[in-house]
This record gives structure tokens, sequence and C-alpha cells, in this order.
């Protein structure tokens, strides 16, 4: 089979990262799909089994911030495409480390960026670069409003400060250098395969275990909430459809308060571990607030809609019934998460 396009997505053993790559993986048999991964502690390859020995997959264990590993494996695969997705991600653990966000999240897109153009001398003829960003670049709007892609900047974290910065040097080397780029920029994400530090999964596993579910302040921060599988969706049409040197805004259509949020999860959890209605709510404990912490989140997601046809596939409630499910169905996964084991994974397949 002749491939037509040689395709680096990075971060791609992480949650969305993997539900990306296996869609990639599966719908386009002749696009050789590149995952570029330093598996730290979000990253996973037990994500990505059931396409682990595909022909058209290929893992590469590497750091997005090494400099002459990333000029290499540009020089010896010749990626036409880039999807960049590798992040530290977690608000609460760039308060505490900032310096590893701006290594990660500027410094390693800035890496790859470099290589990209080097790469191609600048002839970018058939070539992209897609940047995966956050809404929370934007900052907080009060109880009325949305994010558009026309919303100035104005992040309040250092994890969004530094996906700012990132997004920023994205547009720049397409202004500079004529790099064909596009970005994204979505709303909370929520479903299978997420690390239990996020506030569903985690919440999942407590209730499980009879721990308590600790709620930031009184619990009313809003966020919009967006199904992985849907995001993974609206990246594909991204990739193909979008016009370049654009930004697109990806979201659910669906804000939750916290508290809200996690009362339902509560009741769902209830009916399906057969507890008393009501128990696993016993278990919300409201704790300090964390500094800087954004009111609301919400995203208008009309541009992608009216321009490439997407929206959300399913209801926040059958999207988190689906998680739930899925959860409860792979306690090996969660329990090797939590564990820590599910590092040896890496060290078992490719030792």
């Amino acid at each position: 089979m002749v491939i037509k396009k040689k395709v680096l997505i990075t971060g791609g053993a992480g949650f969305i990262g993997s539900h990306v790559v296996r869609l990639f993986v599966n719908k386009y048999p002749d696009y050789h799909i590149y995952n570029l991964d330093a598996l730290t502690y979000a990253g996973n390859l037990e994500n990505l089994t059931d396409i682990e020995n595909a022909p058209n997959y290929t893992f590469i264990k590497g750091d997005i911030t090494d400099e002459k590993f990333i000029n290499s494996i540009f020089e010896t695969y010749k990626f036409d495409c880039v999807i960049h997705l590798a992040a530290e991600s977690h608000v609460d653990r760039s308060i505490k480390n900032p310096l590893a966000f701006v290594k990660t999240n500027v410094i390693g897109t800035m890496v790859l960026l470099n290589a990209f153009k080097s790469c191609w001398s600048e002839r970018f003829d058939g070539k992209l670069f897609y940047h995966i960003s956050t809404d929370e670049v934007y900052g907080t709007l009060g109880q009325t409003g949305l994010f558009t892609e026309s919303t100035s900047y104005d992040p309040n974290s250092p994890y969004s400060a530094s996906k700012a910065s990132s997004d920023h040097f994205v547009r720049a080397y397409g202004e500079t250098y004529n790099m064909p780029y596009v970005i994204s920029n979505c709303s909370n994400n929520y479903g299978q395969n997420q690390f239990p530090e996020k506030l569903i999964p985690l919440f999942i596993n407590n209730i499980i275990d009879h721990k308590d579910l600790p709620v930031y302040g009184d619990g009313n921060y809003t966020r919009d909430w967006l199904y992985v599988k849907d995001h993974a969706v609206a990246i594909d049409l991204i990739f193909h459809k979008g016009k370049l040197g654009e930004t697109y805004n990806i979201g659910g259509f669906n804000e939750w308060k916290n508290i809200d949020l996690v009362r339902l999860l509560c009741k769902l959890m209830d009916v399906k571990l057969n507890r008393e209605e009501g128990s696993s709510e016993q278990l919300i404990t409201f704790v300090k607030d964390r500094p800087g912490h954004d009111l609301r989140y919400a995203i208008d997601a009309s541009k992608i809609n009216k321009e490439l046809g997407w929206e959300p596939s399913v209801t926040f409630e059958e999207g988190l019934k689906k998680t739930i499910d899925w959860y409860l169905n792979n306690e090996h996964w969660l329990n090797n998460v939590t564990s820590g084991s599910y590092k040896l994974y890496y060290q078992n397949q490719y030792s």
C-alpha cells in the first residue's frame, strides 16, 4: 500500500491523544501514524493495546523538549503533518511546579516547530502543523457570555499561560515562515482512559473505594464538558477540512456547575453499584479553593458546526454513563494506573 501521509501525533499515549491515534490508525490505513510520547505519569501504552500491532502504526518513545532527538526523528521519518497534543495539563500541578509547564508546553512546542520548519526547508506544500490547545487561555467568564475564536487571551494559571504562549508561537511561525497551521481550543474533556487526577475519573475511583470527594470552594465553578470521542472526531475534521491559519473552538454545548456534576455522578454511581440512593453524595467534602480559580468557561462552537458540520454525538448524561461503565468494566486498567504498575508495560512490550 502506498502511504499518502506520515502523521506524527505527540502525546498519543495520553488521554485525548490515544483516542486520536486510534481513530486515525483505524480510519486511514493509507496513513502511517507515528505516536510520540515520553510516557510520563499520564502516558499509558495500555490505552492502545488494540492497535499496537497495526501495520500503519509506530510508537516512538521520546521527549518533545529534547531538540537533538526531535530533529533526528524528523530527519529519519520526514513527517508530513504534526498533530501536537503533548502537554502538561493539570492546573493543580502547574501551581506547584510552573517551570515544568513552561518546559513542556512552550519549549517543547518551539522544538517541534523548529524541527518541522527545518525538515521541509519552508517548502510546505501539503504539510500541516495542527496545535491542540485549551479554552483556559481565554481566562474566565462571568455568569453570561461565551468564548469565541476572537476572544482576547487572559490566562490566569501557569498552565493556561503556558498554553497561551505556545498558541502565540504557532501563529507567529505561520506569519513569519508561512508555516501551514491550524489551532483548536477545546473545553474540558471526559471519557475512557483519563488519568484519575481529573475530576470525573478521580471521583469515580473514590466512590468505588468509599473515599471523600473533594470539591473546591463552594462547588459553583462552571465548566463546559466534551466527550473525548467527540473531540477526536472534531480533530479529524479540522485536520482534513479546516482552513489554514484558522482557529476552531470545540465545546460540548454542555455547561455544568461542579457541584451539580458531582451530584449527578454520585446518583449514577449509586445505581451502577447497587448502593442506597444518596450514599455516594455523603462522600462530598468541600475543601479550600485553589489559587486563581476561574469561575466559568463556556465555548461557542458555532464556527466548527457551521463550517465543518461538527456537533457532539451524545448528551452529557449518555457520555457520563458510558464513561462510568468503562471504568467499572476496566478495573485492571484503573488498578494499574492508581498503583503505578502501568509503567511496566513499555518495558515488557518493547524491551
